[in-house]
């Protein structure tokens, strides 16, 4: 049920998106306690995005999730952009990230809402 969106400017190699794909999954259950076969990420790179009126490196985040905690989102955040930084060489400063607390009947799985 959480859902990881990343979108950004910059379009890395195959193999370096597949990559932050697995890590971000990875980093998203645990943060989040979830079961990973629960966990979806999708990545938009190339994206014409700006920022403070620059097109340098960037990046804007949703997380979305049943149950998010608000007093994790700090440590979210941190975790996220450590991700971003690292993988894709976007400073924190340069990441925005929207936290979304999904409502259970509002998201929908296998023919049903959880």
């Amino acid at each position: 049920m959480p859902y990881l969106r990343i979108q950004t400017n910059v379009e890395p190699a195959p193999a370096a998106r597949k990559d932050l794909l697995a890590s971000a999954s990875a980093k998203v259950a645990a943060a989040l306690g979830k079961p990973e076969r629960y966990v979806m990420v999708a990545f938009e790179g190339g994206v014409p995005m700006a920022f403070a009126a620059s097109d340098a490196p960037l990046a804007y985040l949703e997380l979305k999730s049943i149950g998010l905690p608000g007093e994790s989102t700090a440590e979210l955040s941190r975790t996220l952009c450590e991700l971003v930084a690292s993988a894709l060489g976007i400073p924190g400063e340069r990441i925005y990230i929207e936290f979304t607390d999904a409502p259970r009947h509002l998201w929908g799985w296998n023919g049903g809402t959880f």
